[in-house]
């Protein structure tokens, strides 16, 4: 019996995703622990006793190991990253402390961004006094025009080291086209502080704009040492327990590179495990036919919503995080401080919930682990949604005493309402909020999210589901079998996956066409990256079946922002020009309104950028599941507090296709619990997804 395993760490839980070689799925899940290590190996040992062996041998028998975590994540939030210093050109010291004028928001949510007390909470990510200008410059062609002064960085570097600073990052002005300066820069900082992680930016952020390629820059430099030995301690801790295969890490870009290529590029799995989240459900999307969706992911502590259209998801080209623009190219997901942690409060006579998060540790109140303040766990449980015998399949129990103590004494009392109208408040509030993030990443967009699927993933998103479907105008939603832990899915299923840029300027000037000189110079841009891409491939052990996407950033002349768009590997030719002009208005006209796009600007290319994956063999998933398994019923609240229902209660692990309910029902997964409201139906698939119809006059089918 061979594993393959998907991991992914969460603010409250860790969660495990196992395929064994007979294609039967299950889910594991163990509280985050303060290491991070510990939860993982935690949610193995889970594993490994399920499947009636011992750790080592289980690990033994891995044959795929995919992971995504929140370690990088979290040490930039909270300032625990390795000490820092940037490295810069003369005059240039300020660039992380200017920004772009609004670093002191960005990143913020949209609370804290009407919080004055919070605009100045956020720090530059190299502090000024860590900040070394060197004498040396570089013009904008490329042309040396102050050498680089040697002295003068081996000075400083030599400052740096007795500091005791772990990581440099070398950012100087225009090495996008001419990396000499920091390229010598880079090895005068490994003669001076060889134990010293060093990043330098034309590798790790090769455009045009000196502030993200700078944070990019120091946010790489930051994580390298923490990310590096925290993988290194993962993986050398599953070696020495027998497992043969490479850790295989989820980038932001949705694909998964072992940790020797990925090494040197930490900041590209700043958010792993929300883009793991989205590849998942691509997978499952694909596998039952279906190219437009609405991934949804309510865990502990945030909501996470993406958006993939036509089998691709939605891309974006920077983050924003603790104030600081990063510039990695990530599947565009967004997030709001809603989960099953978020803490719900009376300010000023008015009902909040989130962003704050009572997390792992203490928890809801119903935890029974210290925690006193209500959440929107504790008002599921109120409600009568969660079985308080059978959370995470019963090996948790919940106290719906003290989930009903902390609701009264924090929401309904000073509102001056009953315990259940307080916790139907709550969810209201909360499914509000999660309803305008659907609304912000398809309407807003020029999308008619009518035309999506909802996938309804992590622990409470089968709960909600309903409600947001209705919210949206939504005929149903669908609720994949590892729904509570599809980000590990989609670890544990990605392939292979490795982006490159480089910095192409091109300016059209209105009416006119590229001339031939710039049309090559695309080209070669396109087949330079390429090839870098399967190099890379290569090293990550792609044999084979390389799927190559060239892209270029295009936007109307004098215009600051910019869109990618697709073009086809080859020469880079007239025809090709016009196919990517015609798509460009047309996207640009998707976003903005028809008659937005405006011609007689003329056009201007910024980069280009090459993203390449290599197939992987997927793990056999098995079709055969078992019957659901009536349990009872419960009074649960749908609508009217001072109503609740007579529910059906079922169980399953993994549903048997073919299987049907009908609503009011709950039916209890180990590690979430999908609730199918009244007049609604579900309906199991051959692949164990339950497919949610909801009776709802104007919904498209």
């Amino acid at each position: 019996m061979g594993y393959f395993v998907g991991s992914d760490v969460g603010g409250t839980f860790t969660d495990l995703w196992v395929s064994s070689s007979d294609g039967h799925t299950r889910v594991f899940k163990s509280p985050t622990t303060a290491d991070v290590l510990g939860g993982v190996i935690d949610a193995i040992g889970l594993a490994a006793q399920a499947y009636g062996t011992d750790f080592n041998d289980f690990c033994a028998r891995i044959e795929r190991f995919g992971h995504g975590t929140t370690v990088g994540l979290n040490a930039l939030l909270t300032g625990t990253a390795a000490k820092t210093a940037v490295l810069t050109t003369r005059g240039f010291g300020d660039t992380l402390e200017i920004g772009r004028l609004r670093r002191q928001s960005s990143g913020m949510n949209e609370v804290e961004f009407t919080d004055a007390f919070l605009r100045n909470r956020f720090p530059p990510l190299v502090r000024r006094a860590r900040v070394v200008e060197i004498d040396e410059r570089i013009d904008i062609s490329g042309r040396v025009v102050a050498p680089l002064d040697e002295a003068q960085a081996r000075a400083a570097l030599r400052r740096l080291r007795a500091e005791g600073i772990e990581a440099i990052a070398v950012c100087t002005l225009w090495a996008t086209h001419n990396p000499m300066h920091e390229n010598r820069l880079r090895e005068l900082a490994r003669e001076e502080l060889p134990e010293a992680f060093v990043s330098v930016s034309h590798e790790i952020s090769p455009a045009v704009g000196e502030y993200a390629r700078m944070s990019t820059t120091a946010a790489n430099a930051a994580l390298g040492p923490l990310a590096g030995r925290y993988l290194a301690k993962l993986e050398a801790t599953l070696r020495a327990a027998g497992m043969r295969v490479p850790l295989l890490m989820m980038t932001c870009s949705g694909g998964v590179l072992p940790t020797a290529v990925l090494g040197e590029r930490p900041a590209f799995a700043l958010f792993s495990g929300p883009a793991a989240g989205v590849m998942g459900s691509q997978a499952i999307g694909a596998r039952i036919g279906l190219s437009n969706l609405l991934t949804t992911d309510i865990g502990g502590t945030s909501f996470d919503v993406g958006v993939v259209v036509a089998g691709k998801p939605i891309m974006r080209t920077e983050i924003a995080l603790a104030g600081a623009d990063i510039r990695v190219h990530s599947i565009d997901v967004d997030s709001i401080g809603a989960g099953g942690g978020s803490i719900a409060s009376v300010q000023f006579g008015e009902l909040r919930v989130g962003p704050k998060s009572a997390g792992a540790n203490p928890g809801p109140a119903c935890y029974g682990r210290g925690g006193t303040l209500p959440t929107a766990t504790d008002a599921d449980l109120v409600l009568g949604v969660l079985d308080p015998d059978y959370f995470i399949g019963g090996r948790m129990k919940l106290d719906a005493d003290a989930a009903a103590r902390a609701i009264h004494e924090h929401v309904a009392k000073p509102l001056g309402m009953s315990v259940r109208e307080a916790a139907w408040g709550i969810r209201e509030v909360l499914d509000s909020r999660m309803a305008d993030l659907l609304r912000r990443m398809t309407v807003e967009r020029g999308y008619d999210p009518r035309d999506f699927a909802l996938f309804a993933n992590g622990g409470a998103g089968p709960s909600h589901a309903w409600v947001l479907a209705e919210e949206l105008g939504l005929s149903g939603f669908i609720v994949p079998a590892a729904a509570t832990a599809v980000s590990a899915f989609g670890a544990g299923n990605a392939d292979l996956g490795f982006t490159a840029e480089a910095p192409t300027y091109v300016r059209v000037r209105p009416g006119a066409a590229p001339g031939a000189e710039q049309l090559s110079k695309i080209t070669a841009a396109t087949a330079a990256c390429a090839a870098g891409v399967r190099r890379n491939l290569e090293v990550a052990a792609a044999r084979g079946n390389v799927r190559i996407e060239p892209f270029v950033s295009i936007r109307f002349r004098g215009q600051t922002h910019h869109l990618d768009e697709r073009i086809e590997e080859g020469a880079f030719d007239l025809p090709a020009w016009e196919r990517l002009v015609s798509q460009f208005e047309s996207h640009y006209e998707t976003l903005f309104g028809r008659g937005a796009a405006f011609s007689k600007a003329g056009y201007e290319i910024l980069s280009v950028r090459v993203a390449g994956t290599g197939a992987l063999p997927p793990p056999a998933l098995a079709t055969v599941g078992e019957p659901l398994a009536p349990m009872g019923s419960r009074r649960v609240v749908f609508r009217d507090a001072g109503a609740p229902l007579e529910t059906a209660i079922y169980r399953t692990g993994f549903p048997r296709a073919g299987e049907r309910v009908e609503g009011p029902a709950i039916v209890e997964f180990p590690g979430q619990s999908v609730v199918v409201p009244p007049g609604a139906s579900a309906r199991a698939d051959e692949s164990g997804n339950l497919h949610v119809t909801r009776a709802s006059r104007g919904a498209r089918p």
